[in-house]
């Protein structure tokens, strides 16, 4: 891939090249000091993929990372110093399209390839992703005893997915009387950042789906972990490393809709946002042939528009609403 580096301290650009050395079928094709600089870059000479900080002078991240997407769209990846510290960043450069995030390797304190191995696995699941180029899961929860659950809406994003799921949670009212399960493109690492940031932001309880639990109505579960998720016969959900080839990211959102086709056995929505690629399309299709209601994203409202326009190409969704018409879209379909 041919790769573009923004970042304004000479010794993360020097890491980063050591770091891509591990890996030399990718190419650094040009390297901006800020934002405002990685802007003009793109607009000019668009790479494949943008290794992003997030602190720097001029522009940081963020609004560089909308004004890409926005103008000269192209992969993005957030590397940065403390990836932790700055959540609130994080996605809010995710909610603009950037794909994931990973700290800046730390050379010199170990073996080089070791620290090298997280940003090329980032960097090589993004390439499947764009056509260029596991932790085990915890212990199964014994069922506690619930009321059965009827209704269930299974979302799935990426790019842009953040702060779509945010608007989205924002329109869901208390009380609402369908179960939600979130399937977003992320880092195990930042997955429960993630759950916090969605319930302060929507006022929806949000939190990680626990391995061997149903799906619960007035909580909304977020696939937690780097392993697919899915929905069992019993209608309990469970982690999966299986099949380990299924796709180019973790948690696959096509396998979770498809889990949903094969066996729940109630009313069901698909919905699926903003991403780039192909994700979920094909499951959106299974859950449509199977009567399920479902829904894509249009274009105007998403920030990538990879996952949406693949599921309207396929045939996959049975509507086709702009973010803000979704919720509204839901309450009236259980109503």
């Amino acid at each position: 891939m041919k790769i573009a580096i923004v970042n304004d301290m000479p010794l993360a650009v020097e890491t980063l090249r050591r770091a891509l050395l591990f890996a030399p079928q990718h190419e650094i094709v040009w390297i901006a000091g800020d934002g405002a600089e990685a802007i003009h870059r793109c607009a000019t000479q668009t790479p494949d993929l943008v290794l992003m900080d997030l602190l720097m002078p001029v522009m940081d991240g963020v609004e560089a990372t909308r004004q890409i997407m926005a103008q000269s769209p192209c992969a993005i990846l957030l590397v940065t110093d403390d990836s932790e510290r700055n959540m609130r960043r994080v996605f809010e450069a995710m909610g603009h399209g950037a794909l994931d995030v990973v700290n800046t390797p730390a050379l010199g304190t170990g073996s080089v390839a070791e620290a090298a191995a997280p940003l090329l696995r980032k960097i090589q699941n993004i390439g499947w992703l764009i056509g260029r180029g596991e932790t085990l899961a915890g212990p199964v929860l014994p069922a506690k005893p619930t009321k059965a659950v009827q209704r269930l809406v299974a979302i799935g994003a990426s790019a842009g997915g953040p702060a779509a799921l945010a608007e989205l949670l924002q329109g869901i009212p208390p009380g609402f009387p369908a179960a939600m399960v979130l399937v977003q493109h992320v880092d195990q690492v930042f997955a429960a950042g993630m759950a916090d940031w969605l319930t302060q932001t929507s006022g929806v309880p949000v939190r990680l789906a626990r391995n061997g639990e149903p799906p619960q109505p007035g909580t909304a579960l977020l696939a937690g972990t780097n392993q697919h998720i899915c929905l069992l016969k019993n209608g309990h959900l469970a982690y999966t490393s299986e099949p380990s080839d299924y796709s180019a990211y973790r948690p696959s959102i096509d396998l979770f809709f498809e889990s949903v086709a094969k066996h729940w056995r109630s009313q069901a929505v698909g919905v699926l946002l903003t991403g780039m690629g192909r994700d979920g399309a094909k499951g959106l299709k299974q859950m449509r042939e199977r009567g399920f209601l479902t829904i894509a994203q249009d274009q105007q409202s998403s920030a990538v528009y990879g996952m949406p326009k693949a599921a309207a190409g396929l045939g996959a969704a049975t509507e086709i609403h702009s973010l803000r018409e979704i919720a509204p879209r839901l309450l009236e379909f259980f109503t």
